[in-house]
């Protein structure tokens, strides 16, 4: 099995309405989300093109709506009191969840929620950039700075920083140099709360920005080109659950959204 530590393997859509997120989802990126049985409970596990990604569920009375994303870790107990000991909140401490893995909730210092993950099963290659897959996460925080130094002390990140002349984007990497993410000062006039955003690929941002409209989503930012990396657009589903979509400067070869 391989395992691939600091690298989101797995994503979760949480909210009080899983019919509407999967039927949402599914016109926007063709997902499937057949439910399966986890531990007695339904679990909406989503597909793209016949491959695990992600799940649909339930989100705890009260909870926010929200993608959840799982970064994968070496030692889950570990990872858990490293975080802690930075200031991390403890959400959801080390839990076995048979079969499939051991796992924990955390909300970072400044309070952007996220998941540590050791699968059963080894984590997944590296992203094909196959459109509907997962290709980047992205933290938005009121102190970069201070979060790259959590991320970094807790889970072993190394990083890089470009200047992109309003605001420096610090790309997050794993051991061997491999890019897992990105992490920016929250702009001006932005909610203040932290929030780690996943993207989608696609193979045209405009058009599925757009279509996310029609199907009673919102197009939040863009479509707007990063030069020399491709076209992204910030959208939010018909729960208010913000993701992104990302088209790469070299589109990925197979068909799809």
């Amino acid at each position: 099995m391989t395992y691939l530590p600091g690298k989101f393997v797995w994503y979760e859509h949480m909210s009080s309405d899983v019919e509407r997120a999967r039927s949402f989802y599914g016109a926007l990126f063709g997902w499937t989300s057949d439910p399966i049985d986890m531990a007695g409970t339904p679990y909406h596990m989503i597909q793209n093109d016949a491959r695990g990604i992600g799940g649909f569920r339930p989100a705890e009375a009260g909870g926010a709506a929200m993608w959840m994303s799982y970064m994968s870790v070496e030692d889950v107990d570990a990872a858990v009191a490293r975080a802690a000991a930075l200031g991390a909140q403890v959400l959801l401490p080390p839990t076995e969840f048979p079969p499939v893995g051991r796992g924990a909730m955390l909300a970072d210092p400044q309070g952007a929620v996220f998941s540590v993950w050791r699968s059963a099963e080894g984590d997944p290659p590296a992203c094909g950039g196959q459109p509907g897959d997962w290709c980047w996460n992205e933290l938005v925080t009121p102190d970069d700075l201070a979060a790259l130094s959590f991320y970094e002390q807790a889970f072993g990140y190394g990083h890089s920083s470009r200047d992109m002349g309003d605001f420096v984007y610090h790309l997050l990497t794993r051991e061997g140099g491999a890019m897992c993410g990105g992490l920016m000062r929250t702009p001006p006039g932005a909610p203040p709360q932290p929030y780690w955003t996943p993207y989608v690929a696609v193979q045209n941002a405009d058009m599925v920005a757009a279509r996310a409209a029609e199907l009673g989503g919102m197009v939040c930012f863009g479509p707007e080109d990063i030069p020399d990396v491709g076209r992204f657009a910030v959208l939010a589903d018909p729960l208010r659950v913000v993701f992104a979509i990302l088209q790469p400067m070299m589109p990925p070869p197979a068909a799809g959204a």
